[in-house]
């Protein structure tokens, strides 16, 4: 679990209750981010007090931070919702109770492929733009002709 900072003096103990801010802060994202995620049911809907604050506990913190991680490996939201469903709260210890384990590792098979073609198509495109700033490395050559924009 992500340790409080100093400044918010927020805890992610039994019985903490967090503000939106505290939240974003512990979870190292923006309070906009936590909105959206909630508009994208990725976090459940929180409890309000009586003046309409929304009140963050310990397994909304999991829950973020895993969203967070997932983020940072190249999922995007719509593999995270995959992974989590936002109808199942998720516990302090378990941020993602609706995550099986088999569905996350192909999930993050998937992943990895689509990295490794991507990256087979950036290492193409390389080597493509390296023989041409070769062929046009001498302005006077004809086969640098086709890129000129005036004829």
């Amino acid at each position: 679990m992500v340790a409080p900072t100093e400044r918010s003096g927020a805890t992610t103990g039994p019985a903490t209750v967090l503000s939106i801010g505290q939240l974003a802060e512990v979870a190292g994202v923006h309070v906009e981010t936590v909105r959206y995620y909630e508009r994208r049911h990725l976090l459940p809907e929180p409890p309000r007090t009586p003046a309409g604050y929304r009140q963050y506990g310990p397994a909304d913190v999991g829950r973020l931070s895993f969203i967070a991680r997932a983020k940072s490996l190249g999922f995007t939201l719509a593999e995270v919702a995959e992974l989590l469903t936002p109808s199942e709260p998720a516990s302090a210890l378990d941020p993602a109770p609706a995550a099986d384990d088999l569905a996350v590792l192909e999930l993050a098979r998937r992943k990895l492929v689509a990295v490794q073609a991507r990256r087979d198509e950036l290492n193409q495109t390389e080597g493509r733009l390296r023989r041409l700033l070769d062929v046009c490395a001498d302005p006077a050559n004809e086969d640098c002709r086709a890129l000129r924009i005036s004829g």
